[in-house]
């Protein structure tokens, strides 16, 4: 009533704690002469402003009620606010939020985190975000070191022409340990206190025609500990470690295959939330996948265009890595094509998980800042394998839904996708349908869920990543008409690719005869030394082998990295007598099939699907062998015949032979 000051507001968060102390009259004051809207027009506010300016004292039962209300409306327009737009991170003010994603730099965010940027609004301005009752979809928080701030860490440190010329990983990885961030995380490691993923996000990740796909590196940090300087020294080892993955010989193997020059290239880092829960000693979500929104391998009643899943319990190295998960058509989420009799279900189900390893202990290793795998047993024992869980019975040789009898627990996701405990498939469907329309191509998509570990908690889906799919359009239909067997190399009834390949006059293959699982790591040595050979001599090559190719299972195919079989065109999987091979539609390795548009040919001779000549190989004179890997070489050129309308295809033997 005197005209005296009670308080005073220069920002949003300063008039939201004002609000909370201020005397009641004092609100009433402003609110009946529309200082709040004024004050918030002047300030580019304009959303809020237009908000509060009908309100009137009157409509409300008291002041007290005008204050809550002014508090709410603050609060509900912040956190609209956080969910879009791309804050600047301030030490002196940060605060960690479920909806915060903030900047550190100027520089570009990179495409990993741009398209998270994109998500965010996507979510917002489509309203997906609590379209499902009891399940918030979301960006978890993050945190972007921009790419500015690796230029600054290259130059300061007088990094760059090195790392450019530099042949050893081993001493680019050293010389970014020893050099210095220009950045202190301090303030950001003091309010933050859950995991972190540290992810990179290049200039050229997922563009439009070369994703980059698993390129780069992704550290995990438990950063639990309660030595802010210990957790400090591990953020700042796993930020250089992916600045000096920008550089690895994986990287430039890669960059080698593109139109790009590794000197374009920039990395921005993304400081991410990890979704997931605390068990003991282990943090991981309940389950992790990569939605497609085109499946190149369908069945009927699928189409190409209904998309597929991969998922597994844990976190989602267990997909992008090509190991064993349960794949699933979002539109028809009961034909699980992998699961068609218990042999099957056996052969295929996951067997282990991978989480993170939290135990408190001092560093000793670059291992620690990655996942680790763990049995099914632990999963039971912390209560997360209930929900995607059955139970094979020995005595009655069958599957049954559930964990209440004894019996070899198997990952069926039976729960979800026959009972609907969860709207996986629903919430599938939905996303990759808006991610098509918006990017106006086909789309794949990463998530984490992490389950209401009580009743009133909400679950949480994890939004991690959409780049586009890359693939060949199929311009031309292509006749394959009937053949000859004896003519033929291989023929296949799942093919990925479409169009001719007629200048391959080399081979290299796994002698199916003589391969042993347990030595695969030894073979996926071999076939690098002759990917080398016959890149440094620019010829592309036909690769034939067994199992799943770039598996980071060793028992189920041959472990190769993408640049240690980039110059093959052309590639042929067979599958195991006892095990037959589908093609892992979710991994990066995948990705980077279509992306660099590789003729990939799946066959599993045994189960009768598709054949591949392995007497006529084993008759054919080698120009050299490594164990049982073979290089061949012809004077005349092989033939290689792609439908992608069919998924359909022929290689066919040189003339003459």
């Amino acid at each position: 009533p005197d005209q005296s000051e009670v308080g005073r507001a220069s920002d949003l968060n300063a008039l939201e704690e004002q609000l909370q102390c201020v005397p009641v009259e004092s609100i009433a004051y402003h609110a009946q002469r529309n200082h709040f809207s004024h004050w918030l027009m002047a300030r580019t506010e304009f959303a809020l402003a237009a908000k509060l300016r009908p309100r009137k004292v009157s409509d409300f039962a008291s002041h007290e009620h005008l204050r809550r209300n002014l508090i709410a409306s603050i609060n509900e327009y912040r956190q609209e606010q956080g969910e879009v737009s791309i804050g600047d991170f301030k030490a002196d003010t940060f605060k960690p939020s479920e909806s915060a994603f903030l900047r550190i730099g100027s520089g570009s965010l990179g495409g990993k985190a741009r398209g998270l940027a994109f998500v965010r609004h996507l979510l917002r301005t489509r309203r997906i975000m609590r379209r499902f009752p009891g399940v918030r979809i979301a960006v978890p928080p993050a945190v972007v070191l921009a790419a500015d701030i690796f230029d600054q860490f290259l130059a300061e440190n007088n990094l760059q022409d090195f790392a450019l010329h530099c042949d050893e990983d081993a001493e680019i990885q050293q010389r970014f340990l020893d050099a210095t961030l220009p950045d202190d995380l301090k303030a950001f490691l003091e309010e933050v206190h859950y995991p972190l993923a540290v992810r990179s996000s290049s200039l050229l990740e997922d563009s439009q025609y070369q994703p980059f796909t698993g390129v780069y590196e992704t550290f995990m940090l438990g950063n639990e500990r309660a030595d802010i300087t210990l957790r400090l020294a591990e953020l700042n080892e796993a930020i250089k470690r992916v600045y000096a993955s920008t550089f690895s010989q994986h990287a430039k193997a890669y960059v080698r295959a593109t139109p790009y020059r590794l000197e374009e290239e920039k990395m921005a880092v993304i400081l991410q939330q990890i979704v997931g829960t605390m068990y003991g000693s282990r943090f991981y979500p309940d389950f992790s996948g990569v939605v497609r929104s085109h499946n190149f391998y369908p069945l009927p009643p699928m189409t190409y265009a209904d998309g597929i899943a991969a998922v597994a319990l844990g976190l989602g190295r267990a997909v992008v890595d090509g190991g064993k998960c349960l794949t699933f058509c979002p539109r028809y989420p009961r034909n699980l094509l992998q699961f068609y009799s218990v042999d099957d279900i056996l052969a295929n189900s996951q067997s282990e998980f991978w989480a993170l390893e939290l135990n408190g202990a001092k560093p000793t290793s670059a291992g620690r800042l990655h996942e680790t795998r763990f049995a099914l047993d632990a999963a039971e024992t912390d209560g997360t394998l209930h929900a995607v869980g059955s139970t094979y019975s020995v005595d009655n040789n069958a599957v049954y839904d559930g964990l209440s009898r004894p019996g070899v627990r198997v990952v069926s996701f039976a729960a979800m996708l026959k009972h609907g405990i969860f709207p996986l498939a629903e919430i599938l469907e939905m996303l990759v349908r808006a991610g098509e329309d918006a990017l106006g191509n086909p789309v794949e998509i990463e998530f984490a869920v992490r389950l209401p570990r009580v009743s009133e908690e909400v679950a949480e889906f994890g939004f991690l990543q959409i780049r586009p799919l890359t693939f060949a359009r199929d311009n031309q239909e292509l006749d394959l008409g009937k053949v000859e067997p004896v003519r033929l190399i291989c023929l296949s009834k799942k093919v990925l690719g479409n169009g001719r390949i007629e200048n391959l006059q080399d081979i290299v293959v796994v002698d199916s005869q003589r391969f042993e699982r347990g030595r695969s790591q030894e073979v996926a040595k071999a076939v690098a030394h002759f990917n080398a050979a016959l890149t440094a001599d620019n010829s592309p090559y036909l690769l034939i082998g067994v199992g799943r190719w770039g598996s980071n299972d060793p028992w189920l195919g041959i472990p190769v990295q993408w640049d240690e079989i980039s110059g093959a065109r052309a590639i042929v999987e067979a599958g195991f007598r006892d095990f037959r091979v589908t093609p892992s539609q979710g991994s990066h390795f995948f990705q980077n099939l279509t992306a660099f548009q590789v003729g990939y040919f799946t066959v599993n001779p045994d189960a009768g699907e598709g054949s591949v000549d392995w007497q006529w190989l084993g008759k054919q004179q080698a120009i050299e062998e490594q164990g049982c890997v073979r290089h061949l070489r012809f004077s005349a050129p092989l033939r290689v015949v792609m439908n992608s309308r069919t998924s359909q295809g022929m290689i066919f033997k040189p003339e003459g032979t």
